[in-house]
């Protein structure tokens, strides 16, 4: 049964009145009157068993109060860039930010002067049991942390350039088919079932990128410098050393991922020959990569959208089911198709009040549909994390995107069974198959490019023209060859490179793809029962490594190519089936 849903989020539960907001007022005061509280008492504190459990209390209170408020500045932005209150907050909840990571920065240098026989024996006590590992954390951590000084640089320097390409991108506008689009509505056309509408919309944009290049190329420069400065003040050679501690990784478990992702990328190349070929190209067009194999699967309108989300949530598991009739009944969903958004889909965490919401411009389109699903699993994973004390629920990004890709599976792999015609069968492969290729040879583009920017930042300020050139060959590498017309400017259009929270937001994609390739597997093993133990791994997600939570929910070593080799497997097999399903086998 398809059920009326409101593409329209309400944020008034949150706080009512938008920007304007009393409530989001009064928060704000409170919140940065118990920073200055702790900023005093961090001053005459001495860490241990009796004084740290009621600084680690208040660093909770206030590390959700921060959410709470960030949260909701970035849910205004995203429908209305230009809101002059909202950026006003998000600017207020940057300093705080930047306030508190200076306290625990502090905290974290008092930590590692603690003696080893005293730490042990803390650690040990009742009171600190449940921060244990953050606590490990921390201290490990103490002596690469950024002086004061450099944190407080941050606010209006490196995150200042974050935001302020967010509001810049927002701000652009190109024109398709005599209709004004903003860079979202634009992007979205990639899955448009005409052609010629794809290469319009895929013409405009190029131009209005060569228009903008320069503008682009200084944010980028200046963000990577920036970067760049900070590591060296912290003594940081390697750019990869902060992304892997973020992400809790070891530099063995990414080397094996990647080594696996160079082995296998024939099959992928294959399928996007194929691909090609269907379309009556030799080579695939990067701005056909998106288009829909058959197009009467293609449309969706966004009732029928959270109906059919929320149907097959529901099959793979109660808590699941209940979690998204509560989303879209709710109003946690914004998604409605109209001109002024962001370009970028989000979810965004309220902990204090323990709701999500997810942001997007539904094109109504399966790959919508997907695109959808997969900030809502970010927002299952909020909700899982419910009970878990919010010191512990920082997880990491290559586990957040474990639980997005998760979800898209739920309803990839349940339309697959439900597949009665080898026409549908072919769609679907395609849709999973287009996933494959954005993880394995995009997301692997990306990450030689970022490491090559970096690398060259170092030297000098890189124009626009040379940033072309880099994204050029990072793509020629990425893709084996197998894309023609390169999206040379995709270093401008892709957030992640300018995210100031998340630097090398590209592989922790292709560790979550491949891990929950890895937990689908093992549902479909397990059967009923299955959520529960998966909820139970997304409550651990924040406080243990990725190589820990991995061997304790599923008894696999992830420093180990065999096992990123068995996800691969998975995905090859569906390459060859597309390859048969099409003809050319």
């Amino acid at each position: 049964m398809i059920k009326e849903y409101n593409p329209v989020w309400n944020l008034d539960s949150i706080f009512g009145g938008g920007s304007a907001s009393p409530e989001l007022q009064e928060h704000m005061k409170w919140t940065e009157d118990n920073i200055s509280e702790l900023e005093e008492l961090m001053q005459k504190v001495t860490p241990g068993p009796e004084q740290l459990p009621d600084v680690l209390e208040r660093l909770r209170v206030i590390k959700v109060s921060i959410s709470q408020a960030r949260s909701f500045s970035i849910c205004l932005l995203s429908v209305n860039p230009t809101d002059q209150g909202a950026q006003f907050y998000r600017g207020e909840t940057t300093t705080l930010q930047s306030t508190y990571e200076s306290i625990i920065s502090e905290l974290k240098r008092k930590l590692a002067r603690i003696g080893e026989e005293e730490w042990k024996s803390m650690l040990d006590s009742k009171n600190l049991k449940e921060y244990q590992f953050v606590l490990e954390e921390w201290r490990t951590e103490a002596e690469r942390e950024p002086s004061r000084e450099v944190l407080d640089l941050m606010t209006d320097g490196y995150h200042a350039w974050g935001q302020f390409y967010q509001s810049f991108m927002s701000s652009i506008r190109v024109r398709v088919k005599g209709e004004e689009l903003s860079v979202g509505q634009a992007i979205n056309l990639r899955s448009h079932a005409d052609e010629s509408v794809r290469k319009e919309s895929h013409e405009a944009l190029v131009e209005k990128w060569t228009e903008l290049e320069g503008q682009f190329a200084q944010i980028l420069n200046h963000l990577t410098g920036f970067r760049l400065n900070m590591y060296k003040s912290m003594g940081v050679e390697d750019v990869l050393q902060i992304p892997l501690t973020q992400n809790r990784l070891k530099p063995k478990t990414l080397n094996a991922m990647l080594s696996v992702m160079e082995k296998y990328k024939e099959p992928f190349a294959e399928y996007l020959n194929v691909k090609a070929r269907l379309n009556g190209d030799t080579k695939m067009k990067s701005y056909h990569f998106w288009s829909p194999m058959n197009h009467d699967h293609q449309g969706m309108e966004y009732g029928e959208a959270a109906s059919l989300i929320e149907e097959r949530f529901r099959a793979f598991g109660p808590e699941m089911g209940q979690f998204a009739e509560t989303a879209f009944r709710e109003g946690w969903v914004e998604a409605e198709n109209r001109p002024g958004k962001s370009a970028v889909a989000i979810c965004a965490g309220f902990p204090l009040t323990g709701e999500s919401r997810v942001f997007m411009t539904f094109p109504g389109t399966f790959k919508g549909v997907l695109t959808l699903v997969h900030e809502l699993g970010h927002a299952f994973h909020n909700h899982a994390m419910k009970s878990v004390n919010g010191m512990n629920k920082s997880y990491p990004m290559s586990m957040a995107e474990t639980a997005s890709t998760f979800a898209e599976m739920v309803i990839l792999e349940a339309a697959m069974d439900k597949a009665e015609t080898d026409e549908e069968k072919l769609f679907l492969l395609d849709e999973k198959l287009k996933r494959s290729v954005m993880n394995f040879m995009n997301l692997q583009a990306r990450f030689i490019f970022e490491k090559n920017v970096h690398e060259e930042r170092r030297k000098g300020f890189i124009p626009a023209a040379r940033l072309n050139e880099l994204m050029e060959s990072a793509l020629e590498e990425g893709y084996a060859g197998a894309l023609d017309e390169v999206p040379v400017h995709s270093w401008i259009w892709t957030p992640h490179f300018y995210r100031t929270d998340s630097p090398f937001y590209n592989f922790p994609y292709t560790f979550g793809y491949l891990l929950a390739l890895h937990l689908f597997a093992r549902a479909k093993e397990i059967g009923e029962g299955f959520e529960e133990r998966y909820m139970d791994l997304l409550r651990d997600s924040g406080r243990m490594s990725a190589e820990d939570l991995v061997m304790k929910h599923l008894g696999e070593d992830i420093t180990n190519e065999a096992f990123w080799e068995k996800g691969m497997e998975l995905c090859v097999k569906d390459s060859e089936e597309f390859v048969r399903l099409a003809g050319f086998k």
